[in-house]
């Protein structure tokens, strides 16, 4: 019953900020790596940013210094604070947990930038 549930996407202006969320349940999710992937239309799925069990952060270089990945391990959730976005934001976000060889997907949320 591993469940990975991504939340917040939705419409937004180009400059503006959403914040998505990404709740797991039935893994011990502290020791697990998460991250976000996207995928916009007839492109290939990108890793846009990932974080350790010790809290280490890395991004894709076009999100670099715009988007922040967090987690709060007592609420099982791994953020991805994303700002100043542009159209080439848009894309269905993923949520993915790995650990080992164990690994997991969330259904997506889309999120779209347009004025």
């Amino acid at each position: 019953q591993v469940q990975l549930v991504e939340s917040g996407g939705g419409l937004v202006q180009p400059g503006g900020s959403l914040r998505l969320s990404c709740v797991a349940s039935g893994i011990s999710f502290s020791v697990y790596f998460m991250a976000w992937y996207r995928q916009a239309p007839g492109k290939q799925r990108e890793l846009v940013a990932q974080i350790t069990p010790g809290d280490s952060t890395n991004y894709a270089y076009s999100v670099k210094g715009r988007f922040t990945i967090s987690r709060d391990n007592a609420k099982n959730t791994v953020y991805l604070q994303m700002n100043s976005l542009n159209a080439e934001d848009t894309a269905v976000y993923y949520c993915q947990a790995n650990w080992g060889s164990w690994l997991y997907w969330g259904q997506g949320t889309q999120v779209t930038v347009s004025s």
